[in-house]
């Protein structure tokens, strides 16, 4: 029988990340069964665990949020990985877990109650054109003045960047209830030197209706985001990030760099509800 869990993921302290809900057992579930569980529950993505193909692969996962199939998010796959391990998951690894989805294999490092899955390469980066930034921008309404650089930021969801020049520019921001299907849309900005926190951040997207949905927590965008930062320059070793201020949330999420060049993106991870029988 199907079960469902309930993680908050990148929360600061006890429920202020971003919730995930995770179907387990879920082969049975064709793709229309679980978007329409997906927009049910109204989450920003619900993700089903089935059994691997890749022989690499400690579990596959589909994850789904109200527009359609992601081929990867982040917060996603740290809750998935959490549920997965309280379910009983054994990797082959105790170390590193190594996540089947649609952009191929994710390995995730538990430390305690922190897990970080490595930065699946951008499938797209380099900057917007003038069109796309100014588009961006409309639809995010940003005032062109505040951005300091736009760039494409996409590893499955097709993220465009707008780094502006403060965090406290990134909060300013008010967006339109409304944008077209498939509008992916990120904002960061560095806080002041010497600030716990680096850089905040804000994601935007679409549902299937064409509201414009503020994200509270988002592994995906703070991935790209960290390679964009590193590889610029803007931000060295490792660093601590915000997201989710505007939406009621209080996400940490933690960025490094490690010597082979590969980033990691960190965050804690808690069980909510366990154990919910799907009819």
């Amino acid at each position: 029988m199907m079960k469902l869990d309930l993680v908050d993921v990148f929360g600061a302290d006890g429920n202020t990340g971003n919730p995930l809900a995770v179907v387990h057992d879920a082969a049975a579930m064709d793709a229309d069964a679980m978007l329409a569980l997906t927009r049910w529950l109204g989450f920003s993505e619900t993700t089903f665990l089935i059994p691997a193909t890749d022989p690499g692969a400690d579990y596959q996962v589909r994850i789904f949020y109200p527009a359609g199939e992601l081929p990867f998010a982040g917060h996603p796959t740290l809750g998935t990985c959490h549920a997965w391990l309280e379910a009983g998951g054994v990797p082959r690894d105790p170390a590193l877990i190594v996540q089947q989805c649609g952009a191929g294999l994710v390995p995730i490092a538990r430390d305690g109650e922190m897990l970080s899955f490595r930065a699946p390469p951008l499938i797209r980066s380099g900057r917007l054109s003038d069109t796309e930034r100014a588009e961006a921008a409309r639809l995010a309404n940003v005032p062109a003045e505040a951005i300091v650089d736009a760039v494409h930021a996409n590893n499955g969801p097709g993220w465009q960047l707008l780094r502006l020049r403060t965090a406290a520019d990134v909060l300013a921001v008010d967006p339109p209830a409304r944008a077209p299907v498939g509008t992916d849309i990120g904002l960061v900005g560095p806080h002041p030197d010497g600030s716990d926190i680096a850089f905040e951040l804000r994601a935007f997207f679409t549902d299937g209706n064409g509201r414009l949905v503020e994200d509270p927590v988002t592994g995906s965008l703070n991935a790209a985001t960290a390679q964009y930062l590193f590889e610029a320059g803007l931000a060295q070793g490792s660093y601590t990030a915000a997201q989710g201020r505007m939406t009621g949330c209080d996400g940490r999420v933690a960025a490094r760099i490690n010597a082979d060049g590969h980033v990691w993106i960190g965050g804690r991870t808690a069980t909510v509800a366990r154990g919910a029988s799907l009819a």
